[in-house]
């Protein structure tokens, strides 16, 4: 690794760090992981204490303190999963918008590229670090929920394999939207614009790429789906290897067209004929 790569890195690490977000989204993945199980425990135990009292009143709670008493452990999981998909991956790409373009508008990268700064140590870096965080606070995340859930919940049907087969694959599926976010950010200059596009994008492309019978097969906007089958045992290597190499390729070739764009604004001084 060259030194003009190597400070990229710390450079990027250290922001990422200093102003806190690494702590602060840590603490986002994980309190929402706890927060769901919690949740659902808690909503149990309000429905069997006023299940009797309601009763008395004509008021039958029978039917949904039935459901709430199926609870098991790994469906505080797989809310956890959901909740991370979703409201953790809107926070993290909020809290990103700084390093995903957003000092391009702050003119701070001036000095930087007319001083010899490349293209591919700007953008690399950040591909390799802020995927690779959502990646290990989805993990950690969905083991605090792991735990919480064995505690609460009477019957505990969680498999360590599986939770963390799911995790990956939830991890694998925050990354993808966090390099979305890092190309239409840094190809644009417009962080805000980028994470509001990504948002509405994970709201809506479940929807539209999920095709009756297939939707975890092979379609990588539906990888949160497949985490919370496979928590549930349905294992098929046959579609989970191939859906992540999908993924996989895709924030690659989201890398490739950050470059392009980067390569392309990229303004050459050099020479001296006049150009009308």
């Amino acid at each position: 690794m060259n030194t003009q790569l190597k400070a990229s890195f710390k450079k990027e690490i250290m922001a990422f760090v200093r102003t806190k977000r690494f702590i602060i989204l840590l603490c986002v993945f994980i309190g929402l992981s706890m927060f769901d199980p919690i949740m659902i425990k808690g909503m149990s135990t309000i429905m069997n204490s006023i299940s009797g009292s309601s009763a008395d009143m004509g008021i039958d709670f029978s039917a949904i303190t039935e459901e709430m008493a199926d609870l098991v452990a790994s469906g505080g999981v797989a809310s956890s999963i959901s909740e991370l998909t979703g409201t953790g991956l809107l926070i993290f790409l909020l809290l990103i918008n700084g390093f995903a373009g957003g000092e391009q508008k702050k003119r701070s990268i001036i000095l930087p590229k007319t001083s010899g700064l490349r293209n591919s140590s700007y953008l690399f870096p950040k591909y390799k670090v802020y995927p690779a965080a959502v990646f290990v606070f989805s993990i950690l995340g969905i083991l605090a929920s792991t735990w919480v859930s064995s505690v609460l919940f009477d019957i505990n049907d969680i498999s360590v394999p599986r939770v963390l087969l799911a995790g990956a694959l939830a991890g694998v599926y925050l990354m993808m939207y966090v390099c979305f976010h890092l190309t239409l950010g840094t190809a644009t200059g417009q962080a805000g614009m980028s994470s509001a596009v990504c948002i509405v994008a994970a709201m809506i492309l479940p929807n539209i790429f999920s095709i009756p019978g297939m939707y975890n097969a092979y379609n990588p906007f539906s990888l949160n789906l497949l985490a919370v089958n496979v928590l549930h045992g349905e294992l098929d290597a046959g579609e989970i290897i191939p859906t992540v190499i999908i993924t996989l390729a895709i924030m690659l070739a989201v890398y490739l067209i950050a470059l392009f764009a980067q390569n392309a604004k990229q303004i050459d001084n050099t020479g001296n004929e006049t150009v009308i």
